[in-house]
């Protein structure tokens, strides 16, 4: 180093009056590149002293000052020309670093997600509270009919099939619009199995031995292969529906079962097919009155979410896992035809009369109506790209609410994606605007969210619920064996955009519905929304069909002005979740809902008694469902008392509201076999309504009734809503003798 120093002090003909230390360090938590300059100087040198004993306090400098031998103007120029070049190097260094991360994707990791909400916030001690109506006034002058116009001609694209090039266009201009408004900002990419039509010809349906045409719709993740079998009309493919055909002596064994679309999702008329041995599904449109005889159908038979072959665990940067598949995947195959097909099979069909309400469906079909299933579909591996924008909060930022809208779709999607789309990107600019212009401050983090391959499932949705989960390090005391939970209390917002009547209804969320992973996998206090006629469903979702024209006719050209509404609706749901000091969810309606179970298992284990070992017991069950509602209750009592100015008790109220949901998740099965763990709103053994099933397959001596099985149920899911109870009380360790 003394040698290299004495070379340049040469250079510029003289020692070195002064010398500069730059320190550039990157900030790996995601903030900019800095640059530290430190100038020595004679000042330097007789505060630091040439002694001993300073020689030794200072050996780990780098750098050892020498007292100068004088000035001359040439050197004096050459220090400055230096000084100044190293600076500009270094800046350009610090600016180039900087731009080279934003330019890259950052990486779908905890820091990164976290980061964005937490960091550079700072916790108020003043309340930011702004008052609620001026809130509401201002979410409304800001959302115009013309915004939106502007918006949907922005996001219509007639190609943007998830993993495609017309869906990273999309992305990046969602990007685009929330840097704009000076949102942070990240992506979030997985590597997902997605399926695509046969890369040559087409799938294949004969009928008699006819063909019925080409066929350019298809059901992805049906399973692939031919089947042979006498076709059987089976209404819209529910339980029910099936049940009237076995009332009839009419077996579904080998049978290509013929089904119309809608009331359930496609999975789950497939697994229903599935469970009666049938060989095959066929779906055809319902609404043939408003649909095309020759429109084409699309979708997807996975009974479940996300990547289906990484079940429970994130898709990204090609990470291997072992060979493993989702146990939602069907096990015979499927494929959607078009009206006319299915009118030319049900003209032919013969055999015993459909049952009373199946209108427009004649015969059943008879052994000798032959129907040749042939699906060639692919299977292949994606890239997708989730978008992200934040708001902060300014009193609980790691606290949450996520608004999100997909954005991908078969063909057009006009109704299914791009006025969702639009409405988030609406939305994000209208609160952010708020925030930056006219005072507002939340009190907790919006987070804009527009997922890709919800057609598939809400795949790119449940890929980012998966990560979180994944990297999450604070597990649940009574999960940690099976699973760990997202750590920052969050609500789910998704809305959705299908008809033009808004009617005023509550339903529980169906298996399709793009939020419902997000209650039944991860625990996320969550909520979906749609605008529909009343009693009819939109007809081209799904479909190429899905237009600008087909909705703007639907609506009588009113599609705009709904869309203010769609968004001032989720825009009230979300900006009062961020606005007040404690959350305005009702813990105490799961108190009936858990009592109406309990009720009918009660009662139907009467009727059964002599099939179950002595020593079970309702009360175990009724104890659990009292020491919730006593926790609820008391929790309400605490609401009403508490001081809304002390932000730690209103922190803590929040957070055991927030838990209750995920503590509802049944923490006694696996994501892979059950991923829907949620016990009242979710699907599988594990659910209270599975229990009440159960009893009534042991009432019939169904062959897969199981006494010994049931009692295990029935305590694991006894032990759950006791310790959701637990939680809510705050009782962590507490546990009930009696169980």
């Amino acid at each position: 180093m003394d040698h290299a120093r004495s070379t340049i002090s040469k250079i510029f003909n003289g020692e070195p009056r002064s010398y500069t230390r730059f320190n550039l360090t990157q900030n790996m938590e995601g903030e900019n590149s800095q640059v530290e300059m430190k100038l020595s100087s004679d000042m330097d040198e007789e505060v630091g002293g040439n002694g001993v004993g300073e020689d030794h306090n200072h050996a780990k400098e780098p750098y050892v000052v020498h007292r100068p031998a004088g000035r001359t103007p040439k050197s004096v120029c050459f220090m400055v020309a230096t000084i100044l070049l190293i600076f500009i190097i270094s800046y350009l260094i610090g600016y180039l670093s900087h731009r080279k991360k934003e330019l890259a994707p950052p990486s779908c990791s905890r820091s990164t997600f976290e980061e964005s909400i937490t960091q550079g916030s700072v916790k108020m001690e003043a309340d930011p509270l702004m008052d609620w109506n001026d809130v509401k006034r201002l979410l409304d002058e800001k959302m115009s009919a013309s915004s939106f116009e502007s918006a949907f001609s922005e996001f219509a694209s007639e190609s943007h099939q998830a993993g495609s090039a017309g869906d990273t266009v999309l992305a990046k201009k969602v990007l685009g619009r929330f840097k704009e408004y000076g949102m942070y900002t990240w992506t979030d990419e997985h590597y997902v199995k997605l399926v695509d039509p046969p890369a040559s010809g087409s799938n294949k349906v004969t009928f008699k031995g006819s063909d019925l045409g080409t066929l350019r719709g298809y059901l992805a993740y049906s399973k692939t292969g031919t089947a042979k079998g006498a076709v059987l009309h089976g209404n819209y493919g529910q339980m029910d529906d099936l049940r009237k055909l076995q009332d009839k002596n009419i077996a579904l064994d080998g049978r290509v079962l013929l089904v119309r679309s809608g009331k359930i999702s496609f999975a789950e008329k497939v697994a229903n097919a599935a469970k009666l041995n049938a060989s095959a599904v066929l779906i055809y449109p319902a609404d043939d009155r408003r649909i095309g005889g020759s429109t084409q159908l699309f979708g997807h038979v996975h009974l479940g979410s996300g990547d289906p072959y990484t079940p429970g665990f994130p898709s990204f940067n090609h990470t291997q896992f072992p060979p493993v598949q989702s146990s939602g995947l069907p096990s015979i195959l499927a494929q959607t035809i078009t009206v006319n097909m299915a009118t030319t099979i049900m003209r032919e069909m013969e055999g015993k009369s459909a049952p009373t309400g199946w209108g427009g469906v004649g015969k059943l079909g008879d052994n000798d109506d032959m129907v040749t299933v042939e699906v060639n579909n692919v299977l292949a591996e994606k890239l997708i790209v989730n978008v992200f924008g934040v708001i902060k909060g300014f009193v609980d930022p790691d606290r949450f609410v996520v608004m999100g809208a997909q954005r991908d779709a078969w063909g057009p999607g006009f109704a299914s994606s791009t006025v969702g789309t639009s409405v988030l990107v609406e939305l994000a600019r209208t609160i952010s605007d708020m925030v930056k212009n006219d005072g507002f401050k939340p009190r907790r983090s919006i987070v804009f969210a527009s997922w890709s391959a919800g057609e598939y499932g809400s795949v790119g949705a449940t890929e980012w619920l998966e990560v979180r989960t994944a990297l999450d390090t604070n597990s649940n005391l009574r999960t940690i064996v099976f699973y760990s939970y997202v750590s920052q209390p969050m609500i789910y917002i998704h809305h959705v955009f299908l008809c033009y009547l808004c009617f005023n209804s509550m339903e529980p969320l169906r298996l399709n519905d793009p939020a419902y992973p997000f209650i039944t996998f991860s625990g996320i206090p969550s909520v979906s929304f749609r605008f529909t006629t009343e009693g009819e469903e939109y007809p081209f979702l799904g479909t190429l069909d899905d237009t600008r024209d087909k909705l703007y006719g639907a609506t009588s050209n009113q599609v705009a002005k709904l869309a203010v509404s769609a968004g001032q609706f989720a825009g009230r749901i979300a900006l009062r979740l961020v606005h007040d000091h404690l959350l305005r969810l009702d813990v105490e309606k799961y108190t009936r809902q858990i009592r109406t179970h309990v009720f009918a298992i009660n009662s139907k284990i009467k009727t059964v008694q002599s099939l179950l070992p002595k020593s079970l017991s309702v009360q175990w069950l009724i104890s659990a469902t009292g020491s919730y509602s006593r926790a609820a209750s008391s929790l309400a009592t605490e609401i009403d008392n508490s001081n809304l100015e002390d932000a730690e008790l209103c922190r803590n109220i929040n957070d055991r509201i927030m838990s209750v949901e995920r503590d509802f998740l049944s923490p006694y099965v696996s994501p892979r076999e059950a991923p829907f763990r949620h016990i009242l709103v979710g699907s599988g053994s594990h659910t209270l309504k599975a229990l009440s099933d159960h009893l009534d397959a042991l009432q019939i001596d169904h062959s897969d009734a199981n006494a010994d099985l049931f009692r295990i149920q029935f305590a694991l899911a006894t032990w759950t809503i006791q310790g959701c109870a637990n939680s809510l009380a705050g009782e962590v360790w507490s546990t009930d003798n009696m169980i």
